[in-house]
């Protein structure tokens, strides 16, 4: 068991801070691995929603490292995706998942956002019925540089947003973000469009565990839990969030410290 340096409450958010950024990833893949096992006992199997990014990557591949989740039992969905981006590209989020965790663990079904679909706003209806046929048991999300959640950025987020799947445009800070992770050559490389779930889908998970690190995080995380709960800084709402666990490093928390 990890034992982070601090465990402290924003209004109703637990947010422990760990020594490391790996650290912090084992401990959050520990509880994980507790809530997906606990899941599969009670009702036969688990619904996962993923994120990407370089955030979450010593999450992932601690989880992936852990035995004892029958996988095989677990259904994966995740956040977002380009609108239009080629399937096989470096930035599909998709293929991110694939490389870092599920062609590793196999699971029993993953459900790919759909950004290569014909008919966009069709495919978001039919993704929606997906999510509410397959409630979510966990949510494993990181915040933007800007405050976001998934593609939910401060220009366009809508804390009562009506519909679980939408097209979004970016706002360029989140655009210049994927530039920064090295996921893009420059900023006129990254689509100006995704598809996200909106904030009611993920918030809406029987579980979330919301994991930060990283110095370039830290004025996110400080607007999250320090200002005003607001759609300009769209993670502040995880303060209202009872079943929400966040997860933060030295570097992430060092406002706070």
């Amino acid at each position: 068991m990890i034992i982070p340096l601090r465990t402290t409450q924003y209004d109703s958010l637990r947010t422990s801070i760990y020594a490391s950024n790996g650290a912090m990833g084992e401990a959050a893949a520990d509880e994980a691995q507790n809530i997906i096992t606990a899941a599969i006992q009670k009702q036969g199997h688990a619904n996962v929603i993923l994120a990407t990014g370089n955030s979450q990557l010593t999450f992932l591949h601690a989880l992936r490292g852990l035995p004892g989740i029958d996988w095989q039992k677990v259904n994966v969905f995740h956040m977002d995706e380009y609108v239009g981006i080629d399937p096989a590209h470096p930035a599909s989020f998709p293929l991110f998942l694939r490389q870092h965790i599920l062609d590793a663990v196999k699971p029993g079904k993953f459900y790919p956002v759909p950004g290569q679909a014909r008919d966009v706003e069709a495919a978001c209806r039919e993704y929606e019925a997906l999510l509410k046929a397959h409630p979510a048991d966990l949510c494993a999300m990181g915040i933007g540089e800007n405050g976001h959640i998934a593609f939910n950025d401060p220009p366009y987020a809508d804390f009562d947003d009506p519909v679980w799947v939408k097209v979004v445009k970016l706002d360029e800070r989140s655009r210049r973000q994927q530039v920064g992770e090295g996921h893009f050559p420059n900023l006129a490389a990254v689509p100006t469009h995704a598809i996200t779930l909106t904030i009611p889908v993920l918030l809406s998970a029987k579980r979330i565990l919301c994991i930060v690190p990283e110095a370039r995080k830290a004025e996110a995380v400080e607007k999250s839990l320090l200002g005003p709960i607001t759609e300009d800084c769209p993670a502040s709402i995880l303060r209202q969030v009872g079943h929400a666990h966040l997860l933060l490093d030295a570097e992430s928390a060092a406002r706070l410290m």
